[in-house]
């Protein structure tokens, strides 16, 4: 008889941990209930896969090789797992989206309208976190498909480039540097800025340019959860902001916000749809990223 998924997933937690104990603990269950799982196990497939001591447990010569053996099996699961829910939820046209602010909340409305229009009986829905929070959505299941405004270097997603933006610092129209051709790259980094908060794309991409730059980054006079709250701060407030130009389209037409370029700073970032390696896209959120490719940003 095939061993209990369970119990390979939780000798497999005591092998990476050391101890039966905390295996439990992150198991959620008791250590005497761990503890006989794990010689229910051993007595199921003939063989001693543990030394213990009062120091902990180490796995035997054939607990070696019955954890290598588990973790083979594990991936698999998660695999058929992943691959199950992906065909439940094509199978009742549903599609979850995580989805970085600045996307969220001036590309997608417009893309989900026009795909909707052909897709009526289908279910989409949206989460909006920054960059970092949808790439840990995806990692646990709770999202089929994200889109983010960070480079991606990570094996275990998959990757389709769907636009580009640009990063622009403005400022209200009655602040010092809105009658300025413009601002040195080392005044930027020394001036306080409205930020976005860790883990924002926008902030991230701000970042990595100074810091190439040689410059450290700079100071947040104060740190706000989304690209329209940094935008309304700047318009009542005293302090630039580097932000996406599609957050601030309207307001630069109507002269509230002044574009102040920035000398050697040119921030083009790619947008990218994202999703996990082990988990195949379903068929309508294929569907729903090829219809990107006739969408103008």
């Amino acid at each position: 008889m095939f061993p209990e998924i369970a119990a390979l997933d939780l000798f497999a937690s005591v092998v990476q941990l050391g101890s039966v104990s905390k295996a439990a603990t992150a198991h959620g269950i008791s250590q005497p209930s761990a503890s006989s799982r794990i010689r229910g196990l051993e007595r199921q497939l003939g063989v001693q896969l543990l030394d213990r001591s009062p120091s902990g447990s180490t796995p035997t010569r054939h607990g070696t090789i019955v954890a290598g053996w588990t973790d083979a099996i594990l991936r698999a699961a998660l695999e058929l797992e992943a691959g199950m829910e992906a065909l439940k939820n094509e199978q009742a046209g549903r599609l979850r989206i995580a989805a970085s602010y600045t996307i969220a909340e001036y590309l997608l409305p417009r893309w989900l309208g026009r795909f909707l229009r052909d897709h009526e009986s289908d279910t989409i829905s949206l989460d909006v976190e920054n960059s970092t929070a949808v790439l840990n959505q995806l990692g646990l299941g709770a999202a089929d498909l994200g889109f983010i405004e960070t480079p991606l270097d990570t094996p275990t997603m998959q990757q389709r480039i769907v636009g580009h933006d640009e990063l622009v610092t403005v400022v209200a129209s009655d602040h010092a540097w809105a009658s300025r051709s413009s601002v040195s790259l080392a005044e930027l980094a020394t001036t306080p800025l409205v930020m976005r908060e860790e883990g924002s794309g926008t902030r991230q991409a701000l970042k990595t340019s100074l810091v190439s730059a040689g410059l450290t980054p700079p100071p947040s006079v104060i740190e706000l959860g989304s690209t329209a709250a940094v935008r309304s701060a700047v318009m009542s407030g005293n302090s630039p902001t580097v932000i996406s130009r599609l957050a601030v389209a309207a307001e630069l037409g109507t002269g509230s916000l002044v574009e102040v370029p920035v000398d050697d700073l040119d921030i083009t970032r790619e947008l990218r749809a994202v999703w996990p390696r082990a988990k195949p896209l379903s068929k309508l959120a294929h569907t729903f990223l090829d219809s990107l490719e006739d969408e103008p940003l």
